[in-house]
């Protein structure tokens, strides 16, 4: 059985893959099917951000589509950036312009007042519009320089305990990621769409 994942960020695609494995599922990327299309993600939440993405492919497919909207959320900048977390830098901000911005908004804030999470919502939506949404988070802090080599978008500043989510291996990241807890949400409901 082949799912879309709206996603073109092969990451992502990898974390989501692991899941679907066990189910004899076959993830595609928008770029795989030839989906050239775009989607203003103009919710106010993760979940509506990840309605309105699989909604949108999942009818242009008429395939199960997974999407994922994920974000940072930071306690001492009031949860931002939120929803804007691909863009906290501007429109077509690389990772390391989102996190210099990060950084430089958190200078001079004290390790306790660090603290932040990951949040992510993963939607399974059916070409005939039935759908779930799975929210996961990753409690942690924002650490004060980048460390690590793996991982992607604000993996090396994210802090859980001692380490960052770019010091983690992909499977010990996954036990415990905002990403991997949505995921195994799904994992629990995707029978009931299969």
């Amino acid at each position: 059985m082949v799912f879309a994942v709206a996603t073109n960020n092969q990451k992502k695609l990898k974390e989501i893959q692991r899941i679907l494995d066990s189910f004899g599922i076959t993830a595609k990327t928008l770029r795989e099917l030839n989906i050239e299309t775009e989607i203003e993600e103009n919710g106010t939440t993760f979940e509506e951000n990840a309605l309105i993405k699989a909604k949108t492919i999942a009818e242009i497919c008429s395939l199960p589509t997974i999407s994922d909207d994920s974000g940072l959320e930071v306690d001492a900048l009031g949860g931002a950036p939120g929803v804007y977390t691909a863009r906290f830098a501007g429109e077509h901000a690389t990772d390391d312009e989102n996190i210099d911005k990060l950084l430089a908004e958190m200078e001079g804030v004290e390790q306790e007042k660090r603290t932040a999470r990951f949040v992510s919502a993963v939607c399974l939506c059916m070409p005939d519009g039935t759908n779930t949404v799975c929210r996961g988070t990753c409690e942690g802090w924002i650490g004060y320089e980048r460390i690590g080599d793996g991982g992607f978008g604000y993996d090396p500043v994210f802090m859980v305990g001692d380490i960052s989510y770019s010091q983690m291996s992909p499977e010990a990241k996954d036990a415990i990621s905002h990403r991997g807890s949505a995921l195994r949400q799904l994992k629990e409901k995707i029978g009931d769409f299969i």
